[in-house]
């Protein structure tokens, strides 16, 4: 089955709208940018298909949480939602499910587009968990 979702993004400072086609059988992202033919994005869930999308594509701004810096999914919200849904993290506190998110839903802060600057935030996060 593929889910379509529209996403705001910006490509030299004009903020566009994309369409990022969702395949749950392949587990793939599927983009298309100005003259461009579709990419996909391919991974064990949505969450790291979008992180090769947005790596692939620095010089595109996503606009959505999967593209916040403090974003990750958990285990569980993997298996529940293929990662379509992860938990925005605050260092010191534990996630509840009011902190669970959609990741392509909009936001325009702390945005990066290298899953390597979530992931040591993730790790910083489960450091402030475990009081090293």
């Amino acid at each position: 089955m593929i889910s379509k979702f529209e996403i705001s993004i910006s490509i030299n400072n004009k903020i566009k709208k994309v369409e990022l086609r969702c395949d749950n059988e392949e587990i793939s992202i599927t983009a298309s940018f100005e003259n461009q033919p579709p990419k996909a994005y391919i991974g064990k869930n949505f969450y790291k298909c979008f992180g090769l999308l947005r790596k692939a594509n620095p010089h595109i701004t996503f606009f959505c949480k999967g593209a916040k810096i403090n974003i990750h999914p958990s285990s569980m919200s993997t298996q529940m939602s293929l990662g379509l849904k992860a938990y925005e993290l605050e260092i010191g506190k534990d996630p509840s499910i009011a902190d669970l998110v959609f990741i392509f839903d909009y936001e325009d802060q702390q945005l990066t587009n290298d899953p390597e600057e979530q992931r040591a935030f993730y790790l910083n996060w489960i450091k402030s968990r475990i009081g090293e």
